[in-house]
């Protein structure tokens, strides 16, 4: 027998909770210059609860070849590349008009 999702009431092979929650979280984007004039780009307004955040900075950091992490709900990543976050974050499954760069 399959597991069964304890929001959804649905198998997990079926679940759609994730797919729900991805569209309906407001996502900010921003730049900040950390010591030496290095600078990271943060991805804040994740639900760590609903998404799977160490899942999806894996991928962004392998698209972008960079280091990386996730504290409390935000993705860091090295490097300036809040051009390209948006695109990859839609290709994920967010909604892009619910993504804002700043």
């Amino acid at each position: 027998m399959s597991e069964v999702c304890p929001k959804c009431g649905l198998p997990k092979a079926l679940c759609v909770c994730e797919t729900i929650a991805r569209e309906e979280q407001v996502i900010k984007v921003s730049t900040i210059k950390r010591k030496f004039g290095k600078v990271t780009t943060l991805i804040e307004g994740l639900d760590e609860k609903s998404v799977n955040i160490k899942e999806i900075t894996k991928k962004l950091k392998e698209k972008f070849a960079c280091g990386g992490t996730a504290k409390n709900g935000i993705i860091e990543l090295q490097g300036d590349h809040k051009k390209k976050v948006k695109d990859e974050l839609t290709k994920i499954g967010f909604a892009e008009e619910t993504i804002k760069v700043n």
